[in-house]
């Protein structure tokens, strides 16, 4: 409040005390010798409000702002976040592997089922091309069937031991009317089957196209002799109609099956097979059509 109050006496002093000079000759009346004592005591006042006025202001530094305060620690949650949500660093993208495909589980339901006979067939038919166009390899999961499609998967239980395997269907056969399906040398491992050669088994069908759609046909001899396979088919010719004759090779050389009939369905097949056992005596054997093989590798 003093230092106040002394610097409004010095301004009025200030103001009172320039004398009435031209702008560029105007001094401060302090530095006017004063004429009586009034004047005196006026000059002194002032000039101790000058003085006080001055030391104020020289102790007084500008303010360019005020200090930071010191930094708060950030909550170690929030800085990993903050780290997470600005990394530059390349993140691992998710993948998703899809499944892979593979044969039927062995717990899949049957689309077919059939029991029978298996036999089984390796050298010297390993190597050679089978029904389906491929080379037999005796040391794959395989099997040859007389009338399910090929690329059928077909779960093969060995009925006396409860052995099972699954294979694909890529050949025709057995030809021989007391079995059912002839499996690789390495399907009949599997249910150890080699030793007896022929044993019990149910086929049961776990995917593939169905099984009773397509054309189908009878099979009513195999020859050596294809003059024989000719002469049957001249015979039969007159009541039948289509008769052909297909060449097959099995380990002895060739053999030459007269077939007879194309029907559209294994049923109308297996009628046809039984009016050519009743009339004719024959032993019929119905098998698929597979327009695109002139011939067979089983025995």
């Amino acid at each position: 409040m003093a230092g106040k109050a002394a610097r409004d006496a010095a301004k009025r002093f200030n103001k009172g005390c320039y004398l009435r000079l031209p702008r560029s000759q105007a001094v401060p009346a302090c530095l006017i010798r004063p004429r009586n004592s009034a004047d005196r005591w006026i000059l002194s006042l002032a000039c101790v409000a000058c003085a006080v006025a001055a030391t104020g202001c020289a102790g007084r530094k500008p303010v360019v702002g005020s200090r930071p305060a010191s930094p708060v620690s950030t909550p170690e949650a929030t800085e990993e976040e903050a780290k997470r949500s600005t990394s530059t660093e390349a993140q691992p993208k998710t993948t998703t592997t899809p499944p892979k495909r593979s044969r039927p589980a062995d717990n899949a339901a049957p689309i077919y089922t059939e029991e029978g006979n298996a036999s089984w067939y390796g050298a010297p038919f390993h190597g050679r091309k089978a029904s389906n166009g491929e080379i037999y390899d005796m040391n794959k999961l395989t099997a040859a069937h007389r009338t399910l499609p090929f690329d059928s998967m077909v779960r093969v239980t060995n009925l006396s031991n409860g052995k099972t395997t699954t294979v694909r269907i890529t050949d025709r056969g057995p030809f021989v009317d007391n079995r059912i399906i002839d499996l690789s040398r390495a399907a009949a491992q599997e249910i150890e089957s080699i030793g007896p050669g022929i044993v019990p088994v149910r086929i049961e069908v776990l995917s593939g196209p169905d099984p009773a759609a397509g054309f189908f046909t009878v099979q009513v001899g195999a020859f050596k002799d294809k003059g024989n396979a000719e002469r049957l088919k001249e015979r039969l010719g007159a009541d039948y109609s289509p008769i052909y004759i297909q060449q097959g090779v099995v380990e002895d050389g060739a053999f030459y099956r007269v077939r007879v009939g194309r029907v559209s369905g294994e049923q109308e097949a297996q009628r046809l097979g039984d009016a050519l056992r009743d009339k004719e005596g024959f032993k019929p054997i119905v098998l698929r059509i597979d327009d695109q093989n002139p011939r067979e590798t089983t025995p």
